[in-house]
């Protein structure tokens, strides 16, 4: 992670002009690092910001004022855990897959912010965290660590996000097949 991103905001909204508008504003009100302006399924549109904790706090806040009336979700986390965004980027050295959890939410935002509670949580590693692309708007993050480990981190994950309404689904394999293991990484 950049070491002068200090918090990370996301606006999701399921209006691509809107979303492009919104991320212009939350860009314009503060100081902040684009990391992610995209549309992703189904054509909705995300903006990921980081910076430094107020900065990123005031574009959330301005990205859903601007954008309220098209809102699935948003999020703000300070301090965010420094695996996140290899997983988002898809560059996370897997190193071995012991237990394997994963975390299905209907919101881009909601399987992030449950991704850095397991992160926080327990010694688990995130190996992959996919946002709504050709998933029909839906996302989710995979970790690995030892079971007891993979299950503490589900829990403080799933329980950041138990109340929104966003969670599909959750599981943890405690020993994933070997021909599965083969295809995660």
């Amino acid at each position: 992670m950049r070491e002068d991103i200090e918090a990370i905001g996301l606006v999701e909204l399921n209006s691509i002009a809107s979303g492009i508008m919104t991320c212009d504003e939350m860009v314009k009100v503060a100081p902040v690092v684009l990391i992610a302006a995209m549309t992703i399924c189904p054509g909705k549109y995300i903006s990921l910001v980081g910076g430094e904790v107020s900065a990123v706090e005031s574009s959330v806040k301005r990205g859903r004022e601007v954008g309220a009336e098209f809102m699935v979700d948003s999020l703000f986390i300070p301090g965010v855990h420094p695996q996140v965004f290899p997983a988002i980027m898809g560059t996370a050295k897997i190193e071995e897959i012991r237990a394997l959890g994963v975390i299905e939410t209907f919101s881009a935002a909601s399987c992030i912010i449950a991704a850095d509670g397991a992160a926080k949580a327990a010694e688990i590693q995130l190996t992959d965290l996919r946002l709504a692309q050709g998933l029909a708007g839906k996302s989710f993050v995979m970790l690995s660590g030892d079971v007891s480990d993979v299950n503490a981190a589900m829990a403080a994950g799933l329980e950041l996000i138990e109340n929104t309404g966003m969670v599909v689904k959750s599981v943890v394999i405690p020993r994933p097949h070997m021909d599965l293991k083969g295809r995660l990484g």
